[in-house]
C-alpha cells in the first residue's frame, strides 16, 4: 500500500464518532447567519438549528434536518462545519465533493484560536487540521486545491502538537519516512509514529512494527518490539479487507521471527498492556 494512499485514508479516519459533542454558547457568541429567509425564519440562532439537526441524526434522519446544519455552520458552529465536511467527504446524505468538504474544514481552522477551543470542542478542531493537512498533501482534482506538502506538514504539526492528534502524529511519521515535504529521516518518522502507535493508532502500530522489525536508517533494529507492534496492528485489524496489507506483514514478521523474537514481544505486550491498566 503506497504511502500517498495511506495517508488519503486521514479523512474518513477524521469523519467518525465525533457527532454527540455539542457547544453550549453563551447569548453574546450567538452569530445571525445570512442567507435564505426560509431559514432564518425556520431558527432562532444557530445553536437551535444545532440542536434541530441533532435531534433528526438520532431519529435516524440526517438528511431531512440538513438545511438545519448548513444554518449552524453558517453561524459559526464548529461541529455543524465539521459534520458538513464529513458528509461532503465521504458522499453520506450528500452528492461526494472533496472541495466542498475542504472549505468547511478549512472554515474550522481559519476559526482556530489556542484560548478558544473547549474541552469538547478539541476533538473537532484536530480533526479538522489533519483533513485540510490530508488535502493539501494530495490535493483536489479539477479544484483551486493544489498540492502543498509544506503546508500538509504545518497542519500536521499542529494537529500533533497543540492537540496530540493521532492521525496527524502517524502521517507526520509517514512524511518525515518517506521524505515527502520535510528531509527524509527515518528516525524522526518512527518518533512520531511511536506516538500514535501508543495511543492504539492501528496502521502506525503496523509501520512503527514493520521499522523495527526489519530495520531502517538511523532507527535501531529491534525485532522482539517489531513483533509486538504489529501484533497489536493485526489484533485491531481483524478481517477487514482494507487492512490486508497488516495481515500481510504481520503474517511476514511471523514467519521470519525466530522463538526468541516472539518470546520477546510477548513479554513487551505483557508490560505494554501493564502499563496501560494503571
Amino acid at each position: 500500500m503506497g504511502s500517498r494512499s495511506r495517508i488519503a485514508l486521514t479523512v474518513a479516519f477524521c469523519c467518525g464518532a465525533i457527532l454527540p459533542v455539542t457547544r453550549a454558547l453563551a447569548l453574546d457568541d450567538v452569530k445571525t447567519p445570512s442567507g435564505d429567509p426560509a431559514a432564518l425564519r425556520m431558527f432562532k440562532d444557530p445553536r437551535q438549528a444545532m440542536s434541530k439537526f441533532l435531534e433528526g441524526y438520532q431519529a435516524g434522519a440526517p438528511v431531512s434536518s440538513i438545511e438545519a446544519l448548513r444554518y449552524a455552520a453558517d453561524g459559526g458552529e464548529p461541529l455543524a462545519r465539521w459534520k458538513l465536511g464529513a458528509m461532503y467527504a465521504a458522499g453520506d446524505g450528500v452528492q461526494r465533493d472533496d472541495a466542498k468538504a475542504y472549505d468547511y474544514f478549512l472554515k474550522i481552522v481559519q476559526a482556530y484560536d489556542e484560548s478558544e477551543p473547549s474541552p469538547r470542542e478539541r476533538s473537532i478542531f484536530a480533526s479538522a487540521f489533519v483533513a485540510v493537512g490530508a488535502y493539501a498533501l494530495n490535493g483536489i482534482p479539477s479544484s483551486r486545491v493544489a498540492r502543498d506538502p509544506e503546508r500538509a506538514l504545518r497542519m500536521f504539526t499542529i494537529a500533533a502538537t497543540e492537540f496530540r492528534d493521532p492521525n496527524a502524529q502517524y502521517n507526520l511519521g509517514r512524511m518525515y519516512l518517506d521524505g515527502d515535504g520535510p528531509r527524509k529521516d527515518a528516525r524522526r518518522g518512527a518518533q512520531w509514529l511511536r506516538l500514535a502507535a501508543d495511543k492504539n493508532h492501528m496502521e502506525a502500530q503496523a509501520l512503527l512494527g514493520q521499522i523495527y522489525f526489519d530495520g531502517a536508517e538511523g532507527v535501531q533494529r529491534q525485532r522482539a518490539m517489531g513483533l509486538m507492534y504489529l501484533t497489536m496492528a493485526r489484533e485491531n485489524a481483524g478481517d477487514r479487507k482494507a487492512q490486508q496489507w497488516i495481515v500481510d506483514a504481520y503474517d511476514h514478521a511471523m514467519e521470519a521471527a525466530n522463538s526468541a523474537d516472539r518470546q520477546g514481544a510477548l513479554a513487551y505486550l505483557r508490560d505494554h498492556l501493564d502499563g496501560r491498566r494503571q
